[in-house]
């Protein structure tokens, strides 16, 4: 069966876009981080410049190789990866990929990593240099903490806010990006939150594993990775609810197995201000306009003409 591609917004039923802290998007759907690439990998597919903005894969403060292959694999409802955050590093980003987003009119949102808090203060640091040039600096969280006490980042209420306290240095509006493999995340919302973040990303991938029953090893190169896709849907509502019914007023973007309109919509009725799309984009690189246009679907088949009336509807 040809599908067709989805390129462009077509019919939009809500004229205004959405406002996630002090940052004004177009539109309530973006990419995820570590689904799109560096640069402007799906222009070719969809109209970056009509999505919401483009979440890049996260950046370390130097190059940095990855894990062993393999590092993707499919799963029943979703994939697993331990891609091992490979990437060319802060500086080159900036040099070489940041301007074919730009040249395309995307909306921008950088992303960090480190394995500890001063690699988090060099990378935001190096971002500093193009922050008049993106919209918004996500701090991923999701990390295992190699400078510390082990574990990983987003599980440390202290280590977390010293991340985020830390890259104040970036000038932009943070977005923290936490983990859903903890029963603290309120707890770490509230701290990240205080230690200067405007805004959350919930989140990340689950922990798990997958078995060659021929081998009786892991499929991936690296041993675990992170779950994702349909099949973390209803952990990542779940999360999204809980910090909602807790920080009312902190702005949320929601990400999670998300790859229909009823999806994000459903992600937005319990606290989200606005959603990313990441797993989807393997099997269809249009996956996120996809999304927003049975958003717009939905919208106008339910009189909605204003995002705001869909934020938060389970609260109401």
């Amino acid at each position: 069966m040809r599908i067709r591609r989805s390129r462009s917004l077509r019919s939009p039923a809500v004229s205004g876009g959405v406002v996630v802290g002090s940052v004004v998007l177009s539109q309530p759907v973006l990419t995820a981080s570590g689904t799109a690439g560096h640069a402007a990998e799906f222009q070719d597919y969809m109209n970056l410049s009509e999505l919401g903005g483009v979440v890049v894969k996260s950046l370390y403060k130097e190059p940095w190789p990855g894990n062993p292959a393999p590092r993707v694999h499919p799963l029943p409802a979703g994939m697993i990866n331990a891609v091992g955050l490979q990437g060319p590093g802060v500086e080159e980003w900036i040099d070489h990929d940041l301007p074919s987003l730009e040249k395309c009119a995307a909306t921008v949102v950088a992303s960090i990593w480190g394995r500890g808090v001063s690699d988090y203060a060099e990378a935001a640091r190096q971002v500093s240099r193009v922050a008049g040039r993106v919209a918004a600096l996500e701090v991923n969280l999701s990390c295992p903490n190699l400078e510390g006490r082990g574990g990983i980042i987003a599980h440390d209420a202290s280590t977390s806010a010293a991340v985020i306290d830390v890259c104040r240095v970036a000038g932009l509006p943070m977005w923290a990006k936490l983990s859903p493999n903890t029963d603290r995340i309120v707890e770490i919302a509230s701290a990240v939150v205080e230690a200067g973040a405007e805004s959350l990303t919930l989140v990340n991938t689950v922990l798990g594993l997958a078995i060659d029953t021929e081998t009786a090893r892991p499929v991936l190169g690296n041993g675990g990775g992170g779950v994702s896709g349909r099949a973390i849907h209803a952990v990542a509502l779940r999360a999204v609810y809980d910090v909602r019914s807790a920080l009312r007023h902190v702005p949320i973007v929601g990400v999670g197995g998300i790859s229909r309109g009823e999806h994000a919509i459903a992600m937005m009725q319990v606290g989200a201000n606005a959603v990313q799309v990441g797993t989807a984009s393997f099997a269809r690189p249009d996956a996120a306009m996809v999304v927003l246009n049975e958003m717009h679907e939905w919208a106008s088949k339910h009189g909605v003409t204003s995002w705001n009336q869909v934020t938060d509807a389970t609260f109401r």
